[in-house]
């Protein structure tokens, strides 16, 4: 019986499950019968940084390389350099933006609408929600029908939602409102991942990504200033009207200056089933899961720090608001600090997996020291040294999370929009059911914030030596394979 269009280019393009004593073993062999590296392996990039990378798939022996982006437009795209840099980067940083904009407003939004402010809190949640949800559908579209439109239509609908934000006449609508303005911005973030796999290779998309951090990172910080600035000069409902404005200026950027990046011979021709059997096929390699989750982990101590820094910092160690903001600050540095040294000085000269793997292991003895400091072990101890331990963990997130997207989906040329949706929609459904157990018991004290940071720290160590298993890959390289 004649094969489908869709299932063929499944066949051609899913990695093979990535378990089984046979799954590295094949990776390292090319159709052709000479030793093949595989796409993913980031170990490879050591013997010659500059030199052009392989795009073979992961996990198929003798599958066909997917285009090496020939296409005249992806060329424009890269080479425009610092502009492609500010259009992801700002579109990455969009998401933040709406969930941190609107935090100053959210006693405002109480009072106006008449809403307890539990039902108000749920305008963040649903927001959140809709991020995480909006991945999942957005991501294999952009793998169906290129980058562009799909961006296009999501950031159109963002403008949408978000000028209705600022016209709600009750809690109930902005909640609806705001799930859908974060089922629209997911495209944003998603497409923005998928694009700088298009375009960059190796440690380039390495360096790439950690760039998109110095500028992703710097929103958290900037904006409740700014959220607090509007404040001051108009309603909660100015806020979306700035985002609103910020949304259009974007999507004219995106429209004007950020070509397709996706060739249509690269695409997938499938429907709902085929992004379902993409999707199954990537969590079924062993080593794209392994960074996926381990990414995930490392967000969820990033989103436990967010979580209950305001509370151990002020109600318990006695800061001030402004102590607390300086901190916050330092520590948002530090992350973007440690991301633009990844990217700059150690990505080429190292390993991916070794960079990767001490950023891990700082991430877990900062923990353990925090957990020591707060369960009593060294005494009773002041602000300084807990901060110091809080500064020290989040700067190591600038080697973890770069890294863990990076090698997640140099295995996945082939359906990187699925990939990267998967990638965030992980890390934000780890990040919130871990965040909530911070506060498991109460505000007075600081050993949950600790316990939940070591536990998902040890846990993300594990996934990526028992599911990535670099030293396999060191091995082989060793080896001359």
């Amino acid at each position: 019986m004649p094969e489908s269009g869709g299932s063929r280019a499944q066949r051609a393009h899913i990695p093979t499950s990535g378990t089984g004593p046979g799954a590295d073993a094949d990776l390292a062999t090319g159709a052709d019968g000479h030793p093949a590296v595989p796409h993913g392996d980031a170990g490879a990039l050591a013997v010659d940084p500059a030199a052009p990378q392989a795009t073979a798939p992961a996990g198929i022996p003798g599958a066909p390389a997917p285009s090496a982006l020939p296409a005249p437009a992806a060329k424009a795209a890269r080479r425009t350099g610092l502009l492609v840099t500010l259009v992801l980067g700002g579109l990455t940083a969009l998401p933040p933006l709406s969930m941190d904009m609107y935090l100053p407003a959210l006693p405002a939004v109480t009072d106006s609408l008449s809403a307890p402010a539990a039902t108000i809190q749920l305008t963040l949640t649903a927001c959140l929600a809709g991020m995480a949800l909006g991945q999942l559908v957005v991501g294999p579209m952009s793998d169906r029908w290129g980058r562009r439109t799909p961006l296009l239509l999501g950031m159109v609908v963002y403008v949408l939602a978000t000028a209705l934000c600022a016209l709600a006449p009750s809690a109930g609508l902005l909640i609806g409102f705001r799930l859908l303005q974060g089922l629209a911005g997911a495209a944003g973030i998603v497409i923005a991942r998928a694009v700088v796999r298009d375009l960059y290779d190796g440690v380039e998309m390495a360096r790439f990504f950690s760039t998109l951090m110095l500028i992703s990172g710097a929103a958290p910080i900037v904006a409740p200033l700014i959220g607090g600035q509007v404040m001051r000069f108009t309603d909660w409902r100015g806020i979306f009207v700035v985002l609103t404005a910020v949304g259009v200026v974007l999507t004219l950027v995106v429209w004007k200056w950020l070509h397709e990046t996706l060739p249509p011979a690269a695409r997938h021709t499938g429907g709902v089933t085929d992004a379902l059997r993409t999707m199954r096929g990537l969590l079924a390699d062993r080593v794209f899961t392994g960074y996926m989750v381990a990414g995930g982990l490392a967000f969820a101590v990033l989103f436990a720090y967010i979580s209950a820094s305001p509370f151990v910092v002020q109600e318990i160690y006695g800061a001030s608001p402004q102590t607390f903001s300086l901190l916050f600050g330092l520590n948002s540095i530090g992350l973007i600090a440690v991301g633009q040294i990844n990217g700059k000085l150690l990505v080429g000269r190292f390993r991916l997996d070794k960079v990767l793997g001490f950023g891990l292991a700082v991430i877990v003895l900062a923990a353990v020291a925090l957990l020591l400091m707060t369960t009593g072990v060294f005494g009773e101890v002041g602000l300084v040294p807990v901060a110091a331990g809080l500064f020290v963990l989040m700067s190591a997130m600038g080697l973890a999370m770069p890294n863990t997207n990076a090698q997640a989906l140099m295995r996945t040329k082939h359906a990187a929009g699925s990939a990267s949706a998967l990638l965030g929609t992980s890390s934000f459904l780890i990040g919130a059911v871990a965040s909530p157990l911070v506060g498991i018991a109460g505000e007075d004290t600081a050993v949950p914030m600790a316990v939940v940071q070591v536990v998902c720290a040890v846990a993300a160590v594990g996934c990526f030596l028992f599911l990535c298993r670099p030293w396999q890959r060191a091995g082989r390289e060793a080896g001359g394979l």
